[in-house]
């Protein structure tokens, strides 16, 4: 099985790479070599030890994010890297990437994210949040377990700009990359690590857009309690802003041959002729017919209960200064309306609205409010507000226009909505 896997994912055209990379003769091998390279059977120690670690490029042709992450966790599931180390390099189409724990209403503008026709992703690693448009470079390092060390790989990423552009740059103690002397970071990165294989990702940032990038991930104060993992928030550069003529297309040779380059026990520089004995550059097509079952795993990444239901639990609460002219005989000082959502795996699972006594006499807004219980069993979501506009649609119909309290307490009630 694994056999014929093999010969479907590397069925590799002879296809330019329109100058970003020369490949060597082994890049390109013949469909039945290539399987015999890439078979998923298992490596002894002692098969291992006359036959070092040799590494591949791939150069994913795609740029839907969740085409990539899908690629990359069907490596990371399928495939064997016991004396075979790889790095893949991807782009995507603008869209936000979250951490497999984080909550995306609190890591983005979703509002924002939406109008903009973008895509919110969840990715399989941990870590925070990041914004990826064509002018960010994705790398990631593929090995087995015990052979990952993702300090080793941001050095390779570091020499590469410093061979290429003379770009100084400095690995972080939380291991990202910043320039030097500015300390903005150029690079964050993340992992994942299972058994037998692992992987360390990171991004580029080459000629990212700056403006959609902050428009993107400003976060309002949603009134939003969870326990999820937050971003830290770091000020930024791109590449191309030390040095003009950094540009992605020259970024993808220059780090791929740098990786070529660079022993994987040792960090040494083996020059050419290490190059010389590696598989080279490689244009991967990720599809079905290459990758079986990379479908499969497209439609799970990409579906609503994968992005927005795998949300740790959290609360969502907003309170609301009640106008003096609503406040009941008495009430004296401040007066605040309040609401409470309780939301589990992205369902809304209670809602909870106080009011002050000044607005306990308005109509409809006694006992359980119809229009506070249809929010109960709702995604967390536009169908949510779209559930709610027609309870107050309904509402509206029974009693008249709604006048004062009763539309105050609206407005409070569809304020929380929108903030979606």
């Amino acid at each position: 099985m694994a056999q014929a896997m093999a010969q479907n994912m590397f069925r590799i055209s002879q296809v330019s790479l329109n100058n970003v990379v020369r490949c060597n003769a082994y890049a390109f091998a013949p469909a039945t070599s290539q399987a015999k390279a890439y078979s998923s059977a298992s490596t002894t120690d002692k098969e291992k030890s006359k036959n070092p670690i040799q590494k591949s490029v791939f150069i994913s042709q795609s740029t839907d994010i969740f085409t990539n992450l899908a690629l990359e966790d069907w490596m990371y599931r399928n495939f064997n890297f016991n004396n075979h180390h790889v790095l893949l390099m991807w782009r995507n189409s603008p869209c936000v990437v979250i951490g497999r724990h984080q909550n995306p209403w609190v890591e983005t503008n979703t509002t924002n994210v939406a109008h903009q026709g973008m895509e919110i992703a969840r990715r399989n690693s941990g870590g925070g949040t990041v914004y990826h448009d064509r002018g960010n470079l994705n790398l990631t390092f593929f090995t087995k377990r015990e052979e990952y060390n993702r300090r080793n790989n941001l050095e390779i990423v570091s020499r590469a700009l410093f061979r290429e552009w003379g770009i100084e740059s400095v690995i972080t103690p939380r291991e990202d990359i910043v320039v030097k002397n500015t300390y903005k970071q150029i690079s964050g990165t993340a992992a994942k690590l299972g058994r037998p294989n692992a992987y360390h990702h990171c991004t580029l940032l080459v000629d990212v857009n700056k403006v959609a990038l902050r428009q993107s991930l400003h976060k309002d104060d949603k009134g939003i309690v969870t326990n999820a993992t937050q971003s830290v928030a770091s000020p930024i550069m791109n590449l191309c802003e030390i040095n003009q003529h950094v540009k992605v297309e020259r970024m993808l040779g220059a780090v791929g041959w740098e990786y070529l380059r660079t022993c994987p026990e040792t960090l040494e520089d083996g020059g050419q002729d290490l190059i010389n004995k590696q598989r080279g550059f490689q244009l991967i097509n990720p599809t079905d017919n290459w990758f079986p079952g990379l479908n499969k795993l497209k439609e799970e990444l990409s579906s609503w209960d994968w992005r927005f239901g795998k949300t740790p639990k959290f609360q969502v609460n907003k309170s609301f200064r009640v106008p003096k002219e609503f406040l009941g005989e008495g009430e004296m000082g401040v007066q605040e309306l309040k609401v409470s959502l309780e939301v589990n795996k992205g369902i809304i699972d209670d809602v909870t609205l106080k009011l002050p006594p000044g607005l306990l006499s308005t109509n409809g807004f006694h006992g359980e409010v119809d229009v506070v219980t249809s929010l109960r069993g709702q995604p967390f979501s536009e169908r949510a507000v779209v559930s709610l506009e027609n309870a107050l649609h309904d509402m509206s119909t029974k009693e008249g226009n709604l006048q004062g309290k009763s539309q105050f307490v609206m407005n409070c009630m569809r304020q929380v909505m929108q903030s979606v």
